[in-house]
């Protein structure tokens, strides 16, 4: 079953890349992806002793993943369904089977229980949407591509020598060099430990690349503001979710080596850094799609900065990714369908988006305050946790400088979400042929759907699943 889960999505890029139809081609994503969707169901809710193996496995840290990272996907494959046939004359053949070779790569990268594999998923995760990123084929796609795959390639270099460094630290400590995540952790309390912090570092700055932490960001503005959205929505949430796993598991190595104070310094400072950069650029940003990928550099430092807390903080970041990923795919969306009618990106060419795309309007108006952590929706419950956490912990300076970036923020985007919600559309805009249509906005009210349910409600078998993964993490061997 949970290899399943990973060639599924290969067998029906296959299907796509061959399809001669440009018209029942993107019917193929939907289906896949429900497909995709109905089988992880049956994994996380089956009998969990039947999808233990070798190199894939589940644990109660990864099945909060795998379920978030299915439902994401399914819901942007019906708004891919509604993108495509918008436009007709745009070969879709190998944005298709991108998008499913990309879905089976993540999955795989989620499922791995072997250091090694994990690393070649991760990577592939990254090949293998770099052609979404080079759909609209002009010359700033291209360049944002470049630099896509080229910082993530440092960044994967990185992880691969961290990777010789954990395992030196296992033969250093006269331990095997197995590279089983279930091997490493038992064996941690006899690990070198000058190797296992050089390996934490190294490994943090390269999968830190991946998720888009500052000052390894500088490829997100880029990659973000020119590829399309539903691939936005699925690099913010897909993508960035399977390196923080990542940074996970390294983390609960070094917290089962006895390590963990070392490693938590390391992520206080990069978590408010990467929340300070963002701040920083996100007053008065004149791009939207920009805006948006600065957002996601704050978020991910908010994760890294939950996790460093410790116990309530490292449930409220587990939650917060959730969160941040059903947010995230409400603003892609929406901000994809607003650069469609409008035909630009810059602030200053859109006014009156809730006049011209009411519903599309609102849902980006309502992203906003989600995103932002307004109460009721998801965030302002994750976000306070992690706020508990740290006044909990005696950390009241990280506290007061976490709501003091996080109200600067609020204001900065604030300025430029209501400047192109508010006012009158302008002649172009009006005279422009697109209309709103049921899927390109009904997934992103299913989006803003989750995310608001889980800002009024945790359900039970969540709240219990994420405590289970903290325990996970923070259990001593």
């Amino acid at each position: 079953m949970l290899l399943a889960l990973v060639l599924l999505p290969l067998a029906f890029a296959g299907l796509a890349f061959m399809s001669k139809s440009n018209e029942t081609r993107p019917w193929l994503l939907p289906i896949g992806a429900g497909v995709h969707l109905g089988i992880t169901a049956i994994v996380l809710f089956g009998r969990q002793s039947l999808f233990q193996g070798t190199y894939l496995g589940l644990d109660p840290l990864n099945r909060l993943v795998l379920g978030f990272i299915s439902v994401l996907f399914f819901l942007c494959s019906v708004y891919a369904k509604g993108y495509l046939a918008l436009r007709p004359n745009q070969p879709a053949r190998l944005f298709t089977a991108s998008l499913f070779v990309f879905l089976g790569m993540l999955s795989l990268s989620v499922l791995a229980q072997h250091l090694g594999l994990m690393w070649v998923a991760v990577e592939s995760c990254t090949l293998s949407s770099a052609p979404l990123l080079y759909f609209n084929q002009n010359r700033r796609s291209l360049e944002a591509t470049w630099k896509y795959l080229l910082i993530g390639s440092v960044g994967i270099a990185l992880a691969l020598l961290g990777s010789y460094f954990l395992s030196y630290s296992a033969l250093h400590g006269g331990m095997s060099t197995s590279l089983f995540f279930k091997d490493l952790v038992r064996e941690a309390p006899y690990l070198s430990q000058p190797w296992l912090r050089a390996a934490f570092v190294v490994l943090f700055v390269g999968y830190g690349t991946k998720m888009g932490l500052a000052p390894m960001h500088s490829w997100k503005p880029d990659a973000y503001g020119e590829a399309p959205g539903l691939v936005g929505a699925l690099l913010a949430g897909g993508l960035t979710t399977s390196a923080f796993l990542a940074v996970l598991r390294f983390f609960q190595i070094c917290n089962d080596a006895g390590d963990a104070v070392y490693a938590r310094k390391i992520m206080i400072v990069i978590g408010l850094l990467s929340m300070a950069v963002a701040a920083v650029f996100m007053v008065r940003q004149r791009d939207y799609k920009r805006m948006l990928a600065y957002s996601s550099v704050e978020h991910m430092g908010i994760l890294i900065l939950g996790v460093s807390l410790g116990g309530l903080g490292l449930y409220g970041s587990l939650l917060h990714a959730i969160n941040n990923g059903l947010a995230k795919g409400v603003l892609f969306l929406a901000a994809a369908n607003i650069h469609r009618a409008y035909g630009s990106k810059r602030v200053e060419d859109v006014r009156g988006a809730i006049r011209r795309l009411p519903a599309t309007g609102a849902l980006f108006l309502a992203g906003f305050f989600a995103i932002t952590g307004s109460p009721p929706f998801g965030l302002f419950i994750s976000e306070f946790t992690i706020l508990r956490a740290a006044i909990a912990g005696g950390h009241v300076g990280v506290a007061i400088t976490f709501l003091t970036l996080l109200f600067i923020i609020f204001v900065g985007m604030s300025a430029t979400v209501l400047s192109i919600v508010q006012g009158e559309p302008s002649q172009k805009a009006l005279s422009s042929k697109h209309k709103e249509g049921f899927t390109t906005v009904a997934p992103i009210m299913a989006f803003l759907g989750l995310v608001l349910i889980l800002g009024v409600y945790v359900p039970p078998s969540l709240s219990a699943a994420l405590s289970k993964a903290v325990a996970f993490i923070e259990m001593k061997p």
